[in-house]
């Protein structure tokens, strides 16, 4: 990957990470976890997966790929399983959607002392690295996904009585991942963070609230762990924050447009751009983009990976030059708001429609930006 002028996302159309499963695959981690299938048969199905679906964003026109997420149950739940000291227990939130159908979930609880004791994602890299000519992107979990969904049950309090000793031992898990994956070659790393974004919902601010937590000391909290997550960041590897309100099978987890936390969030998060969500008008508008320091650039999240629509490419010009009322158009791209599947389920989309949208982004970037 090139190293861009400061201030301007890698590329003009990107894409969040996790991509559809295919049925094989689905059925892949259905079987291993009944014991069905091996761990190297269940390894080979991924490869061969891995393999269709980088052929399937090289075939859309994009410069920056990755492997779908296809090696993970959902975007955090590897990072779980290969850092030592967590488990899982149940979120004390819920996703829904405009019909108020819900879904509950779980969430990574620590319940010993935090170490990486193996890499989470170099062998993600690795594999994709080895199978495109193309720039692979890593996705990690932001480190508030690690407590966050849990909110102030987030650790067995004799191991971790408070929040700062837990972040440290958790900054390190990062540092320790990130110096890996440069080390094999690894220039684009994206952090997902939802709990920032959750936290500019009023309804969500007082759930915390009413468990003794303050949201505004959250934000805080989490922008200083992002920041200690990249702070020892090779010089050769750009860092990405996506931010999301929740991606379960089309549902969603809050809503509020981003105007209460844009000003702490955009101008002290040490990265290179953010991709931000933009698909509806949960997200709010574009004013709080005036908050976005010139160094840092922003991927616009105008595609929505929850719906099969196909959204009109006026529209999404019409709506970049809306955003640069407050941010150049140079500073400037474009992408889903997510993944289309935060998880093995997916969303209610088809590969079909998947593609049409990753193409929809390069074909508008290409007509914006010449």
């Amino acid at each position: 990957m090139s190293r861009l002028a400061s201030g301007r996302p890698p590329f003009r159309a990107d894409h969040v990470g996790s991509l559809l499963r295919p049925p094989a695959l689905r059925q892949a981690f259905k079987q291993h976890q009944n014991g069905s299938i091996d761990d190297a048969t269940f390894s080979k199905i991924q490869d061969d997966c891995i393999r269709d679906v980088l052929k399937l964003q090289e075939s859309t026109g994009l410069e920056v790929v990755n492997d779908g997420e296809f090696r993970r149950g959902s975007y955090w739940s590897r990072f779980v399983e290969r850092t030592e000291g967590f488990e899982i227990k149940g979120a004390v939130y819920t996703f829904r959607d405009d019909t108020g159908h819900e879904y509950e979930f779980t969430a990574p609880y620590a319940s010993k002392k935090i170490r990486r004791v193996r890499p989470l994602a170099v062998d993600e890299f690795e594999f994709v690295k080895a199978h495109t000519k193309l720039t692979p992107k890593i996705t990690i979990p932001a480190p508030s996904a690690m407590h966050f969904y849990r909110c102030s049950d987030f650790a067995d309090a004799k191991i971790y009585p408070d929040a700062k000793g837990f972040f440290r031992d958790l900054g390190k898990v990062f540092q320790e991942e990130i110096a890996d994956l440069a080390k094999a070659g690894c220039e684009y790393v994206q952090l997902d963070e939802v709990a920032i974004a959750m936290l500019c919902d009023p309804t969500i601010r007082d759930k915390v609230k009413s468990v003794g937590q303050d949201p505004d000391e959250l934000v805080d909290l989490y922008i200083d762990a992002i920041n200690e997550a990249v702070s020892v960041l090779p010089s050769s590897v750009r860092v990405g924050v996506h931010m999301c309100r929740g991606n379960l099978k089309g549902h969603y987890l809050a809503a509020g447009g981003y105007e209460d936390i844009a000003e702490r969030f955009f101008g002290r998060a040490k990265i290179n751009h953010f991709l931000l969500e933009f698909d509806t008008a949960r997200a709010g508008d574009f004013s709080p983009l005036r908050f976005v320091p010139k160094g840092v650039g922003v991927v616009l999240g105008l595609v929505t990976s929850k719906s099969p629509v196909l959204e009109n490419p006026d529209d999404l010009k019409r709506r970049v030059d809306e955003a640069t009322k407050y941010i150049g158009l140079d500073r400037l791209a474009i992408s889903p708001q997510c993944g289309f599947a935060s998880t093995v389920a997916g969303n209610p989309v088809t590969e079909a429609d998947e593609r049409a949208k990753l193409k929809l982004c390069v074909d508008t970037a290409k007509a914006i930006w010449k």
